[in-house]
C-alpha cells in the first residue's frame, strides 16, 4: 500500500471501526452462483455494475473494461475513481449504492468480511486463484479458511539506494550498509510501525500467529522482543542511519543519504533522484545479538472485492475474476507499475528484467516478508506500536522497562473489538 494511504488508512480503519460492527449482523447472501462462468444455469450473463478504480488506474482499467464488456455484451460496466485504501469506509456508508466491485487492499479484509461487506468468490473461483497466483496472495484474500477476493498485485518495502556510493555486497547486511554509507529511516515518527513491527517476526516472534488471525497468538513479550528493542535504541546512535521520513527523497537527491526503504510506488522518484545511479536490493540482514537473520517487512496484497449487496453476483465475479488474470496484470504492470501476483504474469520478460519488480518478488516470499495481519482488530495494533517504536529511539522507554512495556503492549493489542 502506498505510503500516503497508509496513513490515510489507519485514521479511517479507527473511524470505522465502531460502524462496522453494526453491519456485521446482516445476513449474507449465499454465493452458490459465485461458481459460473460465462453464463449462469444456461443464461447468458448480463446486468449492470459499477467498479471503483483508484484514479491513477482508470485508462489502464478501462481499456481492459471494453474488452470484457465486448465479450459479455449484455454486461455494461461504469468505471468510476474510489480509493482502495478508503474502501471499507466507503463500502460501509450504503452497501446498496456502492460499487459492485472495488479496488481494496488486503488487510481490511477481516474487518470487512466479518461485516458482511464482502462476497465469497465461490468454489470454482478459488480454485483457479490458488492455481494462478502465488501463495502469499492467496494467503492475503483468504480468511477464516475462505476467499474473499481477487488478488491482482503484491507490494512490500525494499531497499533503494545510490550505486555510486554502496555496492551490491555493501547493502546485504544493515551493519555494512551503515557503516559504508547513510540509510535514510524513520524510527521518531508515525509510520515507524508499518516499517519496523516486522522486526519482531524476523527474530522469530508472532503477531496474531503465523497467520495473522489468531487475536491471542501475539508473543513479542519476550527475550526476543527485548532484544528488538534494544536494536532499536542503538541506531539512534548508528552514525550510518539518518532519521528521515517526508524528505527522504530530496535527501536521497542531494546525497544526504545514500539509501532508504520504499515500496515500489517510490520507483520514479527514485529514478529522478539518481538517474542511471539507481539500484534496488531486498532487505539486508540484521544481527540481534544472535547471528545475522534476515530483515523481514509486511507483504501487502492488491485486491479486487465484490460487494456482498449486489444485485448482479455473477457478472461483478466475472469482472473481478477478469481485471485479476494474466492479462491485466501485465496490463497493470506496463502502465502502473503494479507487481503481479500471476505466476504466469510474474515470468514475463519485462517484469524480470525490472529490477524493482524483481525485488519485490525477491521479498514476497516467506524469508523475506510476512502477509500484514488482516483481523479486524489489527486497527488497535497500529497506534501504541508507533509509540513503542518512536519512543525506545528517542530513548524516551529506558531498557529497564522494555519488559513491562512488551507486556502491556501485547495485553492491549490481544482485545476482541467490541
Amino acid at each position: 500500500m502506498k505510503k500516503k494511504n497508509w496513513k490515510k488508512l489507519l485514521l479511517g480503519s479507527l473511524i470505522v471501526s465502531m460502524s462496522l460492527m453494526t453491519l456485521a449482523g446482516c445476513g449474507s447472501k449465499s454465493s452458490s452462483s459465485s461458481d459460473s462462468k460465462a453464463t449462469a444455469g444456461g443464461t447468458e450473463m448480463k446486468g449492470d455494475i459499477k467498479v471503483w478504480i483508484d484514479t491513477e488506474h482508470i485508462a489502464a482499467i478501462k481499456s481492459q473494461v471494453k474488452k470484457f464488456e465486448k465479450a459479455n455484451p449484455k454486461i455494461h460496466v461504469t468505471v468510476k475513481s474510489g480509493s482502495s485504501a478508503d474502501a471499507m469506509k466507503d463500502v460501509s456508508k450504503d452497501p446498496e449504492k456502492a460499487a459492485d466491485v472495488f479496488m481494496m487492499p488486503h488487510d481490511q479484509v477481516g474487518q470487512m468480511a466479518e461485516a458482511g461487506l464482502l462476497y465469497p468468490v465461490g468454489k470454482k473461483n478459488t480454485t483457479t486463484i490458488k492455481n494462478e497466483n502465488i501463495q502469499s496472495a492467496v494467503d492475503g484474500v483468504t480468511y477464516k479458511d475462505k476467499v474473499y477476493g481477487f488478488p491482482y498485485g503484491i507490494e512490500s518495502q525494499v531497499l533503494y539506494y545510490n550505486k555510486s556510493k554502496l555496492s551490491a555486497d555493501d547493502v546485504k547486511s544493515w551493519d555494512t550498509l551503515t557503516s559504508k554509507g547513510k540509510l535514510g529511516t524513520n524510527f521518531a515518527e508515525a509510520g515507524a510501525n508499518y516499517i519496523f513491527a516486522p522486526l519482531f517476526l524476523s527474530n522469530g516472534d508472532q503477531i496474531y500467529g503465523s497467520n495473522g488471525e489468531d487475536l491471542k497468538g501475539t508473543n513479542i513479550n519476550n527475550e526476543k522482543g527485548v532484544q528488538v528493542l534494544s536494536w532499536i535504541a542503538q541506531q539512534k546512535q548508528n552514525k550510518g542511519v539518518v532519521q528521515t521520513n517526508a524528505a527522504a527523497l530530496s535527501n536521497l537527491q542531494s546525497g544526504k543519504i545514500d539509501a532508504f526503504l520504499s515500496g515500489p510506488w517510490s520507483k520514479g522518484d527514485v529514478k529522478k533522484a539518481l538517474g542511471k545511479n539507481m539500484a534496488v536490493a531486498a532487505y539486508p540482514t540484521v544481527n540481534f545479538g544472535n547471528g545475522e537473520t534476515q530483515m523481514k517487512a509486511f507483504l501487502g496484497v492488491k485486491v479486487y472485492g465484490v460487494n456482498q449487496q449486489t444485485k448482479s453476483p455473477v457478472a461483478s465475479l466475472a469482472l473481478a475474476k477478469y481485471l485479476s488474470n494474466e492479462a491485466t496484470q501485465k496490463v497493470e504492470f506496463e502502465k502502473n507499475g503494479v507487481v503481479p501476483t500471476n505466476t504466469k504474469a510474474q515470468a514475463l520478460t519485462e517484469v524480470q528484467n525490472d529490477e524493482t519488480a524483481k525485488s519485490v518478488l525477491e521479498m514476497s516470499d516467506s524469508n523475506h516478508t510476512v502477509v500484514m495481519p488482516k483481523l479486524p482488530e489489527i486497527i488497535s495494533f497500529w497506534p501504541p506500536m508507533d509509540s513503542l517504536i518512536n519512543d525506545t529511539y528517542k530513548g524516551k522507554i529506558k531498557s529497564s522497562q522494555y519488559q513491562d512495556k512488551l507486556n502491556k503492549f501485547v495485553k492491549d493489542t490481544s482485545k476482541k473489538s467490541k
